[in-house]
């Protein structure tokens, strides 16, 4: 593969506090995005409300901080959960870490403080369940690949051929982020050859290349394209071409409050959060 050049360094962190990153994520490629479950991040008509955590363990039984460190396709999906589990427990804080899958299981070996850890990969999570840094993992969701283009679609592209073509200027991520060994899937099925420009960091900045136009086309997650809206077009992928990943989560050995980390994997396991997910475009494990 080519040189690429890297996709613009955009700072998307939103907390009560403004930007942060976190000191401990000390992998150059990665770009964390900090949030703060309550401000920011989430929606639809249930976000935020007591009842929408009503499944979930009593509200009172835990308290303080929550750490979630969570692959960068699960920003939306996962805000709006915290929302829920925070109205659902009142004295409860959750604090999200977004990043690329395999950074996060790298930064949690480095005994980065979290409590619990959400992947886009199995054989990330793997590696973090491997060293004994987490329990029994569950997974939760499954996603799918699709093809992103700018709204105009200016390149015109059509299908998964069309990546290859000359001169075309395509996003993917990097190799070792699982949105990117994904997407190599895809191009091993379909018998093509690519050459990227742009090697992003995770799936966020993959969109984001082409949201503003620096790309033709991006290969990225189905549940990315559809929580952008009409800032970019999907291409859907044929399922004979396309490939799929499982999110892994599970509650973190060294987990500074085990007792919220353990009520928070248990929400997103629950009915309320399953909603939630479905609702997001992300299909049943």
């Amino acid at each position: 593969m080519s040189a690429a050049a890297p996709v613009p360094s955009l700072n998307l962190a939103r907390s009560r506090k403004g930007p942060k990153r976190r000191s401990w994520l000390a992998v150059p490629a990665m770009a964390a995005v900090t949030l703060l479950a309550g401000c920011g991040g989430g929606s639809g008509p249930d976000a935020g409300s007591p009842a929408a955590g009503a499944s979930s363990s009593a509200a009172g039984a835990v308290s303080g901080t929550v750490t979630v460190f969570a692959a960068a396709s699960l920003t939306e999906s996962f805000g709006t959960l915290g929302k829920q589990f925070e109205a659902a427990h009142p004295g409860v804080m959750v604090r999200f870490d977004f990043a690329a899958s395999s950074a996060l299981a790298e930064s949690i070996s480095q005994s980065a403080p979290a409590d619990v850890f959400a992947s886009a990969s199995t054989k990330d999570m793997d590696s973090v369940v491997k060293s004994g840094d987490a329990g029994a993992p569950k997974t939760f969701a499954k996603n799918v690949m699709e093809i992103a283009v700018p709204a105009d679609n200016p390149a015109g592209v059509t299908d998964v051929a069309d990546l290859a073509k000359p001169g075309l200027k395509l996003a993917v991520c990097q190799q070792q982020v699982p949105c990117g060994a994904t997407a190599q899937q895809v191009f091993d099925k379909a018998k093509i050859t690519v050459k990227p420009v742009t090697l992003g960091a995770d799936v966020k900045a993959v969109l984001t290349a082409v949201r503003l136009g620096e790309v033709d086309a991006g290969v990225v997650y189905k549940t990315d394209v559809d929580a952008a809206g009409t800032k970019v077009k999907g291409i859907e992928i044929p399922a004979e071409e396309n490939a799929s990943t499982s999110y892994p989560i599970a509650t973190l050995g060294k987990a500074p409050n085990a007792a919220a980390a353990r009520a928070f994997v248990d929400y997103v396991l629950s009915t309320d959060g399953t909603k939630v997910l479905t609702e997001a475009g992300f299909a049943s494990p």
